[in-house]
């Protein structure tokens, strides 16, 4: 009765529960035998132990009780072996769906024992069974017990339901299943789940794997991840989504290798539900086979190529990364690449690197290991600058000891490199002292080494020096360093120099400087001594004598020599250091004429009409013995007396006769003179009677008797000879008159004596009257003509020795000597006198217009010269050197600026070409020997009537343009030549006073204070101060200018230019030109001269004045003439231009004015210039703002990687918000480091740029990053910084870095060592005022700052300019105010970049205190100035314009004002 009552019930309410839904089971059995054969799909298993039994049992008795009636599955458990298993197999799920299964189940021992186990799995497309889904052991009473199992089947795998019963080792009860019904609606009594999906994952990830069921469900039912081995992970959280949903979600730990199989399982009482399988796939992370390919190397960068076609792992490859670090340092760093190519860029020069490749794939984790790395080395880059510090440690005679800065890294670029010590210096050449030959050479400095001997040089030679340093990659040179080795002893006379003209009694040395002097001669030693003599009088060796020499004294006449004896001559040189070597001669003096031992004229002995007996006396010899003696007979008529007888008054005075004629061939040949006879010495051994005339013959000449009818003269010759040297020496000893007429004969030739000897004085003073005026004439024209006439040497009369007597060639020796002395110095003169006449001359004289007005002032001075060919200025000369159009000057620059033979270089040496400096005038009032100021072009002060030397200052007239005189260049006062200075300024009327100087540079005083605060009395002149106006890079003083004793007052300006840098010149010239123009705007034209000054009148002054001159020159005739200009300077004043580098300087100056040209614009013609400026030319479709726009970005400079090196340093480059915008090392703002603080820490990217008052004014910095909030703080305290101002929003950003706020709002925060306390808040429409007190807690002995913040608020982002006029007009009037009150602080100017938006905020407020305080509006010259900073300031053509346009905004609300103020 039971078990039909409960089938019945059963049934029933299957059947209402079937009827509620309108559906059926769609497959399972029932096992009865009517049931429906398609309800009965099952199968008994292949692969168990047993099958399980049908029973059939509706009738009583059963045949055991423990059985209840019906048709089921059975099995029993006696009948079997423990641990024995049957299979029941439904048929397979395939459908998309959630399937329920409903079956009974029925266990049941009647001792209470467990029959067994019945487990239920779902096998996969017929793989394993898996692990059981839900299981029921034990005794579960005698009745039956309906489960449910929710199975989620998705095609196209196929789900198979397979029950097993398993006996248990008690063998008794039974296991038996009915109704297994498949039904085609979710179960009721467990829950679904929803498809679990596969998880891919990366290796090393955890997979996550979430199982949503729905239906009846509790949180309390365990939930379990299972693997198809059988492994169950639990559920690491359960989140119910809804009244019948629950989430379970489990974490898989997913290492390589661990891919497999996971469902959901939900298991209780009731049933259980299964889901389907997942796959966990696990991906392993993509790594590269090869390490990339090296394509090319470069300094600071290598360019690979990225070899991914082979990896291993798995993909797709989603990202390409590269992974570099040098190869000595754990820092690495990843850059992401687009492309199979990259470039890596900001590297270290010579360095290696390990550079590896990154692939990842999509998912967490995806990344793979680094792929085998590539080692490579970057290029070396060429040297970063040239070595400096080159100084000398130790000078001696021979060598010098030279030290530089020490070598590193950052300056050799290269760990492969070089340095070398190349030096030069003159040594003459071939003994001529114009012959100069140039020893070169390089030597090869160790490595690490800095420092160096230089030996075997020459004693005081100036020896210049430079560095090189090199690498691989390039060369940079140093300049050259020159330095004097010190003195030593001379080297020797040249033996071959010494030149020397003996006579008898005396002889004329010379000779020539030592080719080797090393040092300054200071004198001369000349020793000479007898050492061998043909006369045997004289007493050989002789005692030695000494005489000394001035050092400019190459001669010397030694006099009282002997005649014909052999004298040793030395030679010695000596400088402050001692003698040197000696030079020897030998030189043998002439032999003398015989000395006859006569008073006067001797009386004849006697006479006859055809005789006259003389006395012969023997002659002494002089340096040889006398030969021989001839008695000469000269027949006399009138003529001859007179003509000898002014030339006989003196004994010894007359002719000689050297050539021998007989009294026949005196005859025969008219000769007046006869040899009458010729003794030998021997026959004169004393004084000896001799008859003229006696009829007989003496060694071959016949003594004829004399004519009683003539006048004879008789003369007494001797003659001496020795080697091949004859002198003669003769006198009068005797005159026979004529016989006839005796007495008459007497008086008629003493009448005629008389008479020659009147004669002979009137033509005597005649000549010397000729001779004088001769004289003046030539020095007359000499003085007139000093300039116009070429020197030329003389043509000398040649003389025939034979025919002169020995007085005759020892007066014309001795005058060739004095001649030759005087000769050779005219020549020395005169070619001084030409070459620098050449110098001036290379400069052409002024315009026509000019010169005829004054031509002893043009710019070649006063003196008379020869005449140029005049052209249209006076300073482009010359056919080596013309003037350069300006439309060519920038070819022309860059030409001289490359050129490998003649450059800048060769063109600036050749100004000193043959300089000489002259001699100072005043100690006291110079400052440099070799700045004296040429002596013609100087100016001459009024002289002291207590002092007649008081007329020297060091200053000279320097030529302007069209204007002589138009400046005065002078060296900067000093304390003792204040009072000259300003005599000199109320002696030539000066207005302007132009100072290039500070008082004080490098330590060391430059220029006496020679003005007043207030007001001071510099003897009789009171100056007094009236004003003073500071700019940013001049100031500029007015005084007023009285003197004792005259009623008129004198107004002066000075002009101090204060931004020349201490070394070198400036980088840029836009102040300097916006300085000469200021100067020559402000110069009356009727004003004096302009003085210019720097320290030493030199060097600065010439810059100053070339440029003056050579921009009036451009502007009048199109053209300059700059290396004429300069040397024509330096004719006037040496020295004018000290360095190359200041010659480019002039060059590149007078470049950037003729490209900017002039730029300010008056406010009254502002409105009207600037509307014509925006005129669109049809032509050119541009207009003229555009145009300047252009140019300004063709004159900003283009900074190198050199001059951003400390933002470029790998500790900075963090700090840099983009590396496209980094400010030049020059302009960096430096943050004052703490102690113990590491050097890199001082860095911040932020740029100090003038305002149009005053020097570093703003400081330009890009909005701060996260990591440089502290420095920003440390930046505003460290500068003084009053205010900043913020022109971008919060959050505006273009890049990875988003633009945080960095204050505290409210209270106060610490930023490093910063505290920033926010003390107030304003704020606006337009502008959010903030008032801050900063303070640095590591420097609280420094105090407070307190810091006004304007955020400006309407300018939109991406915007270029402001979105109201007006509005920013207000900011910058605010920001004003408060600076004003503030006094001298800084203002901080900060946007996205720190450019273009900050550069307009400068730009703009620089116009306006243009507009305010000089009534100009110049936006070229502000942009200009601000971008030579930082070029990237106001960096579009907008911002351009915005300045003009608020300019005019500024300009229109100043007229409204007045308008208002006037009504």
């Amino acid at each position: 009765m039971y078990r039909p009552t409960r089938a019945f019930l059963l049934m029933l309410v299957v059947g209402i529960y079937a009827d509620t839904l309108d559906q059926g089971p769609t497959a399972g059995c029932t096992f009865e035998e009517d049931s429906d054969p398609g309800l009965c799909e099952y199968k008994q298993g292949q692969e168990d132990d047993f099958d399980w039994q049908l029973m059939r049992a509706y009738n009583w008795p059963l045949t055991t009780p423990d059985l209840l009636r019906g048709s089921f599955m059975m099995v029993n458990s006696s009948q079997h072996a423990a641990g024995q298993r049957a299979h029941l197999l439904l048929h397979s799920l395939s459908e998309n769906d959630t399937h329920c299964i409903q079956f009974s189940y029925f266990l049941y021992s009647r001792d209470g024992h467990s029959p067994g186990d019945l487990q239920l799995y779902i096998r996969v497309n017929g793989g394993p069974r898996g692990s059981s889904v839900w299981n029921v052991s034990g005794s579960h009473g005698h009745q039956w017990h309906q489960v449910e199992l929710a199975v989620s089947t998705f095609w196209p795998s196929e789900y198979q339901v397979v029950f097993e019963a398993s006996v248990s080792a008690e063998r008794r009860g039974y296991i038996a299943l009915d109704d297994i019904l498949l039904l085609n609606y979710p179960c009721y009594k467990v829950p679904h789940f929803s498809r679990l999906g596969d998880v891919e994952v990366n290796a090393g990830q955890n997979a996550t794997f979430q199982c949503v069921a729905t239906g009846k469900t509790t949180e309390t039912e365990p939930f379990l991840l299972e693997r198809r081995n059988g492994l169950v992970v639990a559920a690491s959280s359960v989140q119910r989504l809804s009244h019948k949903r629950l989430m379970a979600t489990f974490q898989v730990e997913a290492e390589r290798g661990e891919q497999d199989l996971y469902r959901c399982i939900t298991e209780s009482t009731r049933g259980a539900a299964v889901s389907n399988f997942a796959e966990l796939i696990v991906r392993v992370p993509p790594t590269p086979i090869a390490p990339p390919q090296l394509l090319r190397a470069g300094p600071t960068y290598l360019i690979i190529q990225l070899n991914t076609n082979s990896i291993v792992g798995d993909g797709p490859v989603i990202r390409r990364e590269i992974e570099y670090r040098a190869s000595q340092s754990p820092w690495s760093e990843t850059h992401g690449v687009g492309s199979l190519t990259y470039k890596v860029w900001h590297l270290e020069p010579d360095t290696e690197y390990h550079i590896s490749v990154l692939l990842t794939r999509p998912g967490e984790g995806g990344t793979g290991a680094p792929g085998p790395p590539l080692v490579s080395r970057t290029k070396c880059a060429e040297p970063m600058r040239a070595l400096r510090g080159l100084t000398a440690t130790e000078i001696q005679p021979r060598q010098l000891a030279l030290q530089w800065e020490p070598l590193g890294y950052n300056l050799t670029r290269c760990h492969t490199y070089s340095v070398s010590l190349c030096y030069r210096y003159s040594t003459p050449a071939g003994g001529s002292a114009g012959n100069n030959a140039t020893v070169r050479e390089c030597l090869s400095v160790e490595r690490n080494q800095s420092h160096f001997t230089l030996r075997d040089l020459p004693p005081f030679r100036s020896v210049h020096v430079r560095l090189a340093l090199s690498n691989p990659e390039g060369k940079k040179e140093s300049r050259e360093v020159t330095f004097q080795t010190e003195e030593d002893i001379p080297g020797g006379i040249a033996p071959e120099s010494l030149t020397f003209t003996p006579l008898d009694d005396m002889i004329f040395l010379k000779w020539e400087e030592p080719v080797e002097p090393n040092g300054v001669i200071t004198q001369y030693e000349i020793s000479y001594q007898g050492i061998e003599s043909s006369d045997p009088g004289i007493n050989v060796p002789g005692p030695r004598r000494t005489v000394s020499k001035l050092r400019n004294e190459t001669y010397h006449m030694f006099s009282g020599l002997h005649p014909g004896t052999t004298y040793l001559v030395s030679v010695r040189a000596r400088t402050a250091k001692g003698f040197g070597q000696t030079a020897l001669t030998e030189i043998t003096t002439n032999i003398s004429a015989p000395v006859f031992d006569y008073e006067d004229v001797p009386a004849p002995l006697s006479e006859s009409e055809s005789t006259i007996t003389v006395l012969l006396r023997p002659a002494l010899g002089r340096g040889a013995p006398v030969s021989a003696y001839q008695v000469v007979v000269v027949e006399e008529d009138g003529s001859r007396r007179l003509r000898k007888r002014k030339k006989r008054r003196e004994l010894g005075s007359s002719d000689c006769f050297p050539v021998p004629a007989s009294h026949g061939e005196a005859l025969s040949k008219g000769a007046p003179h006869y040899y009458t006879a010729e003794l030998p010495p021997s026959s004169l051994p004393e004084a000896t009677p001799f008859t003229v005339g006696d009829n007989h013959t003496y060694n071959g000449y016949w003594n004829s008797p004399l004519d009683p009818s003539k006048n004879y003269l008789v003369f007494f010759q001797a003659t001496s000879n020795f080697r091949g040297e004859t002198r003669i020496n003769c006198i009068r000893i005797a005159r026979k008159a004529a016989c006839k007429d005796h007495k008459r004969a007497l008086e008629v030739s003493q009448h005629a004596e008389d008479m020659g000897l009147i004669l002979g004085a009137c033509a005597g003073g005649l000549v010397v009257l000729i001779l004088l005026l001769g004289a003046i004439v030539i020095v007359f024209k000499k003085g007139r003509d000093f300039y116009s006439y070429s020197y030329y040497p003389r043509k000398k009369v040649a003389l025939n020795k034979a025919a002169m007597s020995y007085r005759q060639e020892k007066t014309r020796k001795l005058g060739s000597l004095d001649c030759g002395m005087t000769e050779q110095s005219t020549l020395q003169q005169d070619e001084r006198t030409a070459n620098s006449f050449v110098d001036a001359h290379v400069c052409n004289t002024r315009s026509e217009q000019r010169s005829s007005v004054n031509e002893s002032s043009s710019l070649l001075g006063g003196s008379p010269r020869r005449h140029c060919r005049r052209k249209s200025s006076p300073y482009h000369t010359g056919q080596l050197h013309p003037a350069v159009r300006v439309a060519d000057l920038l070819q022309h620059i860059n030409q001289m600026k490359t050129a490998e033979g003649y450059g800048f270089k060769q063109e600036y040496e050749s100004f000193f070409e043959g300089w000489d400096v002259t001699k100072k005038k005043d100690k006291t009032k110079g400052r440099h020997d070799s700045l004296l100021g040429h002596d013609r072009h100087r100016v001459k002060l009024h002289s002291l009537l207590a002092d007649p030397n008081s007329d020297y200052v060091n200053a000279n007239y320097i030529d302007g343009y069209q204007r002589s005189n138009h400046f005065i260049a002078t060296q900067g006062p000093k304390q003792e030549m204040i009072y000259d200075f300003w005599r000199m300024v109320w002696q030539e009327n000066c207005f302007s006073i132009v100072m290039i100087t500070k008082l004080v540079e490098v330590g060391r005083m430059k220029c006496c204070k020679y003005w007043p605060e207030d007001s001071e009395l510099y003897g009789d002149i009171k100056i007094t101060l009236l004003k003073t106006e500071t700019l940013a890079e001049y100031t500029v003083r007015t005084f007023a200018m009285e003197r004792r004793g005259y009623p008129a007052k004198h107004e002066v300006c000075q002009f101090h230019f204060t931004s020349w840098p201490e070394h070198g010149v400036p980088y840029h010239a836009t102040g300097l030109l916006a300085f000469l123009r200021r100067v020559k705007a402000s110069t009356p034209p009727d004003a004096g001269p302009v003085v210019v000054h720097c320290s030493m009148g030199a060097g600065r002054t010439g810059c100053y004045i070339v440029l003056d001159v050579m921009l009036d020159m451009a502007e009048c005739e199109g053209v300059v003439d700059i290396y004429n200009c300069v040397k024509t300077l330096c004719s006037r004043r040496i020295n004018m231009i000290q360095t190359e580098e200041q010659y480019v300087f002039i060059h590149d100056a007078i470049l950037e004015a003729c490209l900017c040209g002039e730029t300010a614009i008056p406010v009254n013609e502002f409105a009207l210039t600037y509307k014509e400026m925006l005129r669109v030319d049809s032509q050119s479709n541009t207009s003229q703002l555009r145009e300047e726009f252009q140019t300004l970005n063709s004159v900003t400079p283009h900074l190198d990687v050199e001059e951003c090196s400390v933002s470029l340093l790998p500790r900075n480059r963090e700090k840099n918000r983009s590396m496209d915008v980094l400010p030049p090392d020059r302009a960096l703002a430096f943050l004052v480091a703490a102690e113990g603080v590491s050097e890199g820490n001082n860095y911040i990217n932020a740029a100090l740029t003038d305002s149009f008052h005053r020097s570093t004014a703003f400081v330009v910095t890009p909005h701060p990053l996260p990591g440089t909030t502290a420095d920003f703080w440390r930046l505003v305290y460290d500068y003084g910084c009053t205010s900043v101002v913020m022109l971008n929003q919060i959050n505006q950003s273009n890049s990875a870095w988003p633009c945080l706020q960095y204050w505290p709002e409210p209270g106060l925060q610490q930023f490093g060592p910063m505290t920033v306390e926010l003390l107030s808040v304003s704020a606006d429409d337009d502008i959010i005022i903030r008032l801050f007190r900063v303070q640095n807690i590591m420097r609280l002995q420094e105090g407070q700052l307190v810091v006004r913040h304007f955020q400006f608020l309407r300018w939109s982002p991406y915007r270029d300019v402001p979105d109201s006029k007006k509005a920013f007009l207000s900011l910058l009037a605010q920001v004003h105010n408060w600076q004003r009150e503030c006094g001298e602080g800084r203002t901080v100017v900060h946007c996205l970049n720190g450019g273009g938006r900050s550069g307009t905020f400068c730009a703009c407020t620089m116009l306006l205190e243009m507009i305010r305080h000089h009534s100009v509006v110049d936006v070229f010259y502000a942009a200009k100035t601000l971008r030579n900073s930082k070029p990237n300031m106001v960096e579009t053509m907008e911002q351009y314009r915005f300045c003009y346009d608020l300019a005019l905004e500024y300009l229109e609300a100043l007229d409204c004002l007045n308008e208002i103020e006037v009504r």
